[in-house]
């Protein structure tokens, strides 16, 4: 099989038989092998009777129907875990993504050997406020931690080569930093390409406040485990060490200070009555719970079977 679309949805009955009429004419039109993968990610409306009625009469077709709303980016990990096909395609259920980006998709994949090709959409019919502008800071900052210089990584359309997908673990709001995960699993073969976007159709967005708020949270999450997650007391123990040397520098304060007084027989307070000493307890308390930290994240690393230290893709004799 060619090509696997993966396709998370949430209240988009009204857009679905419009999108599948649209997909199912591409295809045919350029003879592909293909299997369509709709995820109903616990819609309210007729979404799952509308899906469930084109998978009876579509054999390429498969619905998933999730018990709640779990969010998008465990829809696509479902839809990943049962994708067959050689190139697997994203792309949102709400009409923004045009069907017709699949096949140069599906050539940079096979032709030009792309591990992933995300879609830039360039220009957008969004409302600058509610959704261009936190999609600027979240690429901008996607970019700066990552070091990959894609211009949308919130683009929903985006092609994958089968293996890639099958080796990326899709949870939280990481949909938008499946670039980042594919590149932390050593795929760095990553394309971009600009694609249409078109203005919303039927419904309403489904991006939020929260959704932005979420948003940053993973992504300082996945900084952390990808420089910190295989070596706990690299962060941990630095961290214990500043800690420390604050403590140091505040206890040598309180010395100095204490001996130029006495050897001056200046009047001086209790060690106690210094806040010096309240910064060098503080600290030195910190610096110790710091290191234990990362011993304990060492002795739980080292202990845990299930972690994948290292990856091989290919073994010769």
């Amino acid at each position: 099989m060619q090509i696997s679309l993966v396709i998370p949805l949430l209240n988009e009955a009204e857009s679905l038989p419009e999108l599948y009429r649209w997909i199912t004419e591409v295809m045919q039109r350029e003879s592909f092998s293909y299997e369509i993968i709709f995820i109903d990610d616990g819609s309210t409306d007729d979404s799952w009777q509308v899906i469930s009625d084109i998978a009876h009469k579509d054999a390429q077709v498969k619905a998933v129907k999730f018990r709640r709303n779990y969010g998008k980016s465990q829809a696509l990990n479902a839809g990943f875990k049962i994708a067959q096909g050689d190139v697997v395609i994203t792309m949102d259920a709400d009409l923004q993504d045009s069907p017709e980006e699949i096949p140069a998709l599906y050539e940079m994949i096979t032709k030009e050997n792309y591990n992933l090709v995300s879609g830039w959409k360039k220009k957008r019919y969004d409302s600058k406020i509610k959704k261009n502008l936190p999609s600027k800071v979240f690429n901008w900052a996607a970019r700066k931690v990552s070091g990959l210089q894609l211009h949308d990584f919130n683009c929903g359309l985006k092609a994958y080569k089968n293996q890639v997908i099958k080796d990326i673990d899709v949870y939280g709001e990481m949909h938008r930093y499946i670039p980042f995960l594919a590149k932390n699993e050593g795929y760095t073969n990553i394309g971009e390409k600009v694609v249409q976007h078109q203005a919303r159709k039927y419904g309403e967005t489904k991006f939020g406040s929260d959704r932005f708020i979420k948003g940053v949270l993973d992504l300082i999450s996945l900084w952390f485990l990808t420089r910190f997650a295989k070596r706990p007391m690299h962060l941990f123990g630095a961290l214990g060490i500043l800690m420390f040397l604050i403590g140091g520098l505040a206890t040598l304060t309180i010395l100095v200070v204490k001996a130029y007084k006495l050897y001056y027989h200046i009047p001086t307070h209790l060690v106690t009555d210094r806040p010096w000493f309240y910064i060098a307890l503080a600290a030195m308390i910190l610096g110790s719970q710091f290191f234990l930290a990362g011993f304990l994240g060492e002795m739980l690393l080292k202990n845990n079977d299930k972690v994948k230290r290292y990856k091989i893709e290919e073994m010769k004799n």
